[in-house]
């Protein structure tokens, strides 16, 4: 039965919110985890437009963490698309849906102690802010692969740019749908890969990513 109206959708809501009783106070902790694997969590949202060097940076960083004893995950926007969220598309209200429920999983992976790194477009500030509330302010990092919509669009790896100068792609961030970059004064990281190699924006990462995930030695 479909319901159509909306005080009976809100009745049913309540109702359902009544019948819910967490058990999140019995689970075992995230200090106790963080403690198991040595390393404090942390959420890094990489965001920029498609073609700026999100995934890369991410798998690249992951490797480089790996190798260092980090326990990590990376939470990618065509992953994620490909299955959980397979049944949004790119609207405003379905790109606000799918970063509220990527940001759902990033807290989750948070409370294991995981050191996350997400990589998606993210391209309005509101659905940034609203991932930064979900998971928590001190536990989430924005940082903006910077890169030129030329330069993306040089780089192609996707062919989407070439769909949506055909006019195959609709909403295409960058031309059919805006872009907000960093204001001044924002906490966000910037990372510009216009102009340096994959290793000096690793290197940039690393200086900044390593003070935030290690534990104390004493």
């Amino acid at each position: 039965m479909i319901i159509t109206d909306a005080a009976a959708m809100a009745a049913v809501f309540m109702s359902t919110l009544d019948n819910i009783h967490t058990e999140f106070h019995r689970m075992l902790g995230r200090d106790s985890k963080e403690a198991q694997l040595k390393q404090r969590g942390h959420v890094f949202w990489f965001y920029g437009l498609s073609g700026s060097g999100k995934s890369t940076l991410a798998n690249l960083l992951e490797r480089k963490l790996a190798a260092q004893g980090y326990v990590t995950k990376i939470l990618d926007g065509d992953n994620i698309r490909s299955r959980l969220n397979s049944d949004l598309g790119f609207s405003d209200e379905d790109r606000q849906e799918n970063i509220r429920r990527i940001s759902e999983v990033a807290r989750l992976f948070l409370d294991m102690g995981t050191v996350v790194f997400t990589s998606f477009i993210t391209p309005k500030r509101e659905l940034r802010a609203a991932a930064r509330e979900i998971v928590g302010e001190g536990d989430i990092t924005s940082v903006y692969v910077e890169a030129s919509f030329e330069t993306c669009a040089e780089r192609d790896v996707k062919g989407l740019y070439a769909k949506a100068a055909a006019g195959t792609v609709e909403n295409f961030t960058g031309k059919d749908s805006s872009f907000e970059a960093p204001k001044p004064g924002d906490p966000d990281w910037t990372i510009t890969t216009d102009n340096q190699t994959e290793d000096e924006s690793l290197n940039q990462l690393l200086e900044k990513v390593l003070p935030l995930i290690q534990v104390s030695k004493d």
